[in-house]
């Protein structure tokens, strides 16, 4: 008898989940993160893994880091995206955030431009396609 496997979680664009990431030490909680990869991916039936941010309760250091209030994020404290730590994480490590909020297209395009500049690049110096 073949069995399926669990279908994964289907994320979007934008979505807070928790999820243990592999760069944090040993013994941390699971942290939340943003959802920024595009709902194609996230939706496709054999796409594994999503792009996310990752919260942080640190205050905003650098230019490229997005503090948001409570109210916006439904999570309990101010945190501070950022997007230098972007990074690919399993759908299947992916727990829903209940109470959470779907940031919005501006916060996803900040995040983006945080990504391009923590590059090295000028979103300037990207021509169009």
């Amino acid at each position: 008898m073949v069995t399926n496997p669990p279908a994964l979680p289907q994320p979007r664009r934008g979505q807070i989940w928790f999820v243990l990431l592999p760069s944090d030490p040993p013994g941390k909680n699971r942290r939340p993160v943003v959802i920024v990869s595009s709902d194609a991916r996230n939706t496709h039936p054999r796409a594994t893994t999503v792009l996310a941010i990752p919260f942080s309760t640190t205050p905003a250091s650098l230019p490229t880091h997005v503090s948001l209030q409570p109210g916006l994020t439904g999570l309990q404290e101010t945190s501070t995206l950022q997007p230098e730590s972007i990074q690919t994480v399993r759908k299947e490590q992916l727990v829903p955030a209940p109470g959470t909020r779907t940031l919005g297209e501006s916060i996803i395009r900040k995040l983006a431009r945080g990504v391009v500049l923590s590059m090295g690049v000028q979103p300037r110096d990207i021509p169009e396609v």
